[in-house]
């Protein structure tokens, strides 16, 4: 007896997933020894995968969160203010 296959992810799903790992590898780098990730990168990254997020509750209401979406804006607003105030060079 085999057991029922689970459905696959569909795409968008998959991009978001994604991104949300590319920016945890970015973030975890900088604990492991290695450089410190640029803060526009990792906003750049995270309004890449809101942008998705957007996409997918467009295909399906059920995953319209607008508290989520604010966090993700609060936090992509506080990386741009850090990134704004870093000393050159």
């Amino acid at each position: 007896m085999t057991p029922p296959e689970r459905p696959r992810p569909d795409a968008l799903t998959a991009v978001s997933l994604a991104l949300l790992a590319v920016v945890a590898v970015l973030l975890l780098l900088p604990l492991l020894g290695g450089p410190l990730p640029s803060p526009y990168l990792v906003a750049l990254l995270l309004v890449a995968r809101l942008g998705v997020q957007f996409l997918r509750a467009r295909r399906d209401p059920t995953l319209r969160r607008p508290a989520s979406w604010a966090l993700d804006l609060i936090l992509i607003g506080l990386l741009f203010y850090a990134a704004s105030n870093q000393p050159p060079g």
